[in-house]
């Protein structure tokens, strides 16, 4: 006979979820408006591309995991 199987548990409390929303959301937009604008006011010769691509990054994995957050805060387990 096999072992009762462990249940699956989050590794995030589900009590941090509302908190982890709020916070990566908002950080998540403050890089998003420091992207716009950087690129609002460089003119095309000093823009950098490493710096758009950093940016764009960190600002996408934030309000990717936020939205997650939110979701799930929401009671949308995805």
């Amino acid at each position: 006979m096999a072992p009762p199987a462990k249940a699956i548990t989050s590794p995030v409390p589900d009590a941090w979820y509302p908190t982890l929303a709020v916070v990566m959301l908002a950080i998540g937009l403050v890089v998003t408006a420091s992207f716009f604008i950087y690129e609002a006011t460089s003119s095309k010769r000093n823009r950098s591309l490493a710096k758009e691509l950093i940016t764009g990054g960190v600002a996408s994995v934030f309000l990717g995991f936020g939205s997650l957050f939110l979701l799930l805060s929401a009671g949308v387990y995805v």
